[in-house]
């Protein structure tokens, strides 16, 4: 996770300092288009995932908790 965080902080560090907040929204809003297309075209599957492969839902929860500690990293006041 932290090299995530240094890689955006990197990114950013390639734009004025007052961009940076509308930058991180545009990022986040991104990232959320992005889920929801994966999600409305792979849904079938997650669904037949969850039903056979009952230990993946800590997997999936995972991966939700990483996503929100992104958006929430990318949306945070500095």
């Amino acid at each position: 996770m932290d090299s995530i965080f240094q890689i955006y902080t990197q990114f950013l560090g390639y734009f004025p300092a007052n961009l940076h907040p509308l930058i991180s929204f545009l990022l986040a809003i991104l990232l959320v288009y992005g889920i929801i297309k994966v999600l409305q075209k792979e849904f079938v599957y997650i669904i037949v995932l969850v039903v056979l492969l009952p230990a993946s839902l800590p997997i999936l929860k995972n991966i939700w908790e990483s996503v929100v500690n992104i958006i929430n990293f990318l949306l945070a006041k500095k």
